[in-house]
């Protein structure tokens, strides 16, 4: 077993994005919650229901391209409810955002009918846009409005302030700062976040999450380690001594001829991230689906 990691990450900026949610939920007609189908659960923001006053979800399940698909299928039943739609999509490619707009019309089937009843046919839908960092969200954004509006990066906080996007379908788009929640109470979700690249880098032993990553797979996806590394994970192995053999097989030294750990550490989250270890789901289903 790998050291423990806690891992909690709560910015100044964070607090100040809570705020502009909270101000602004009143003004918009639903939320649209950008989650990671790699981790659906860990993805979501707790406090979101709280801080949008309960308004009409739609959960956009993005970056299926990277997640295992059998699984995003199970994921997309558990998480639709009669007050919540679910669509996937992968920005990439652009599959699944053309989705959007139906789904919103018709989470808001009745709200648009009022409209309509009373003479304002033409009456913008406005949607907030939500998610914690590094989701994907303002990607989904612009595949979304059909142009660059939104700053995409791979770095958790760079979307900043307030901004509305019009949409050609009669939609307004409010996007709003990556968001997460000031305590991570399971262990778990801060690993997976930390993991996806919602929580920063820089403040994580990165030793640490990559020997966690390597034992995760072990359990879930021994096979992806087999293939990828050239080893297959033994039970017993820990994270760090499966860091090293995969060290060993890539030739990572430092001086003095050492296994260069964290230089492999390193290429296993990138490698994660960026899908070269093939299509995985990390959270696990709740015991009763």
């Amino acid at each position: 077993m790998s050291e423990e990691l806690n891992i909690q990450w709560f910015p100044g900026h964070m607090a100040k994005a809570r705020r502009m949610v909270t101000e602004n939920a009143k003004l918009v007609d639903a939320i649209c919650e950008v989650i990671d189908a790699r981790v659906p659960i860990s993805s979501r923001n707790p406090e979101v229901t709280q801080l949008t006053q309960d308004k009409p979800r739609l959960v956009v399940l993005n970056r299926t391209d990277l997640a295992d698909p059998d699984k995003t299928h199970k994921w997309m039943r558990i998480l639709h409810s009669s007050q919540v739609e679910v669509i996937e999509t992968d920005c990439k490619s652009g599959k699944g955002t053309k989705a959007f707009s139906g789904a919103i019309k018709k989470l808001l089937r009745e709200k648009i009918e009022y409209y309509a009843a009373k003479g304002q046919q033409g009456r913008k839908i406005r949607v907030m846009v939500i998610g914690i960092p590094n989701v994907g969200k303002s990607s989904f954004i612009n595949r979304v409005a059909g142009k660059r509006v939104a700053a995409a990066s791979d770095r958790p906080g760079v979307t900043r302030g307030k901004q509305w996007i019009s949409l050609e379908n009669g939609i307004e788009l409010l996007d709003t700062p990556g968001l997460l929640w000031p305590k991570f109470d399971d262990r778990t979700v801060g690993e997976n976040l930390a993991f996806t690249g919602a929580v920063k880098d820089d403040i994580l032993d990165v030793e640490a999450l990559g020997a966690r990553l390597m034992e995760k797979l072990r359990d879930m996806y021994p096979e992806t380690i087999k293939k990828r590394y050239g080893f297959y994970p033994e039970s017993t192995m820990s994270g760090i001594e499966m860091l090293e053999l995969g060290a060993k097989r890539r030739g990572f030294l430092i001086s003095g001829g050492e296994l260069d750990i964290d230089r492999m550490a390193k290429i296993l989250l990138d490698e994660f991230r960026g899908g070269a270890l093939g299509r995985i789901t990390l959270d696990t289903f709740p015991e009763v689906v």
